[in-house]
């Protein structure tokens, strides 16, 4: 299991495929994020973030809340049933900050206890300000838990023969004394 480290990504070189000025404009994109994430984890919800491997990871608990889903060839709002917590996890790239995505992300939920509350991929979902990997849980109550992440070397294809070596190991990091306050957002 990969512990919170100071993230090994080496930093970005110029090449064949990037120039210096184009390495910047990716690392001013992933600097915008980790504000914006920034700002979730500390003011919308409860998370952290915190580097591991290759990756910046972090996470946000809010509220289990609605959202569309494809139906029927349409999008069709569902609002939570029994589900009462929210959990988002965002998995940035070590050297520049910018969000990976195309990734199988994994959370498994563990009570103070270290009792399995449960394990679930988290698919990535479109949000207005701040893409993620989430999904609503049922979680027994408010407290403080585990959350552990799991992410798989992604199958994509990356460009650039000097950069481009990355995201080749698995990754897992535990997130201690998550607080996790439940409820729903209804709309």
């Amino acid at each position: 299991m990969v512990q919170a480290t100071q993230a090994h990504t080496p930093p970005m070189k110029s090449s064949n495929e990037s120039t210096q000025e184009q390495l910047q404009f990716a690392k001013q994109q992933g600097d915008a994020l980790g504000k914006t994430l920034d700002y979730m984890t500390h003011k919308e919800a409860h998370g952290a973030e915190v580097a591991a491997g290759e990756y910046l990871v972090a996470y946000a608990v809010e509220n289990a809340e609605g959202m569309y889903r494809m139906s029927g060839g349409k999008l069709e709002w569902h609002n939570p049933q029994q589900e009462n917590a929210h959990i988002e996890v965002s998995v940035r790239d070590g050297a520049d900050g910018r969000f990976v995505p195309a990734l199988e992300v994994f959370v498994t939920l563990i009570d103070a206890n270290g009792k399995e509350v449960g394990m679930h991929q988290q698919p990535f979902l479109w949000h207005p300000w701040l893409y993620h990997y989430g999904r609503n849980w049922i979680v027994p109550g408010d407290g403080e838990y585990t959350l552990r992440v799991h992410i798989e070397p992604p199958i994509f294809a990356r460009h650039d023969k000097e950069n481009g070596l990355r995201y080749t190991e698995p990754v897992t990091i535990e997130f201690k004394l998550a607080k996790i306050k439940t409820g729903q957002k209804l709309s």
